[in-house]
C-alpha cells in the first residue's frame, strides 16, 4: 500500500512539473502558485500521517522501557 501511494504521488508530481514547465509565470501567477503549493503540501502531510497511522495500527507498539531490576521483596 505504501509503495502504491508513493508511485501515485510521484506520477502526480511529474504531471504537475510537466504542466508548469510549459508556461511562463509572471507576478500575477505567483499567488495562485503559492496557494496551490500550500494545498499540495497540506495534502501530502495528511496523506503521510494517514499512512503512518495505518502502519502503526498494524504493528503493535513494544514497551518503551525495559526494566532489568528485580521486583521489591514482600515483607512477611
Amino acid at each position: 500500500m505504501f509503495v502504491t501511494i508513493l508511485l501515485i504521488s510521484g506520477q502526480l508530481m511529474l504531471a504537475v512539473i510537466t504542466l508548469l514547465q510549459g508556461e511562463t509565470s509572471d507576478f500575477k501567477d505567483l499567488g495562485k502558485m503559492l496557494i496551490g503549493g500550500f494545498i499540495l503540501a497540506v495534502a501530502a502531510g495528511v496523506a503521510f500521517t494517514v499512512v503512518r497511522l495505518r502502519l502503526r495500527d498494524k504493528k503493535p507498539l513494544t514497551a518503551q522501557i525495559i526494566s532489568i531490576s528485580s521486583p521489591p521483596a514482600k515483607d512477611r
